[in-house]
């Protein structure tokens, strides 16, 4: 297991209304508290956002948006602007997650201009890539990365990036109950790490936790986390039910 702290992360994606929104934050507050050895965030839906930190604001969990506009503010019907997200009480933003590109059109051009308006508005960005299934068949993972990554961070600085999360999510992975292999998300996290290194320094690698995302549980997460480059999890149905979820934030190597 790596030095740097874990970070645990649950995207609710589009589930709960707001009520159950709160619900499920008051459990989980109140079962992992004093809990300090892992951070822990949770992103709802946008419109439970100000109504979950209520709940949080004094605990140790965070808040975190799925999505935003790279806009302070405008004529863009449906869109939330960076502005509005931090006034709900968010410390971060998850950007780029594989369906917010498969569904909606998402690229790597909006992804960092994305990244962009959320590191101005302070705001922690959990930056998502991954490959598809037909693209890692083709023994191509670490060509689709390297762009992602580049195209994603092109014309940052080592300082603008020193809050940020990165989160391999095989699309493969995600809902499906596969699950990569402790190995494979390691030899992927390594390489992550190591083009980080070369873009940025030596510092920031060495900081930057890089989640893994893909069908994580409590019966997976511990052989996850015994790998040096892998820091924690995105976590995405199991982290709906507050007791599951506990169940990874807790786990044991």
């Amino acid at each position: 297991m790596s030095k740097r702290k874990p970070f645990i992360a649950g995207n609710w994606k589009m589930y709960k209304t707001c009520p159950e929104a709160v619900e499920t934050a008051k459990k989980l507050v109140r079962i992992l508290h004093g809990i300090d050895h892992v951070d822990v965030m949770i992103a709802p839906s946008f419109t439970a956002l100000a109504s979950v930190y209520e709940v949080i604001k004094d605990s140790s969990v965070m808040i975190g948006a799925q999505n935003l506009f790279w806009e302070k503010e405008g004529a863009y019907t449906g869109e939330i602007s960076p502005g509005m997200i931090v006034s709900s009480g968010c410390r971060y933003v998850i950007i780029g997650h594989s369906e917010r590109r498969q569904y909606f059109g998402e690229t790597d051009l909006s992804v960092n201009k994305k990244i962009r308006a959320a590191i101005k508005n302070s705001l922690a960005p959990v930056f998502c890539i991954g490959e598809t299934e037909k693209e890692r068949d083709a023994e191509d993972t670490f060509n689709i990365l390297d762009k992602q990554i580049k195209m994603g961070l092109e014309g940052f600085s080592p300082d603008d990036l020193q809050h940020m999360i990165l989160a391999y999510e095989p699309v493969w992975a995600i809902g499906t109950g596969k699950t990569a292999t402790s190995v494979q998300a390691q030899e992927v996290h390594r390489f992550l790490r190591n083009l980080i290194e070369n873009l940025f320094g030596k510092r920031i690698a060495g900081s930057i936790r890089i989640l893994y995302g893909g069908s994580v549980k409590p019966e997976n997460i511990g052989e996850l986390m015994s790998m040096p480059d892998i820091d924690g999890a995105l976590v995405g149905g199991a982290s709906l039910d507050a007791e599951k979820f506990a169940g990874i934030i807790n786990f044991k190597i």
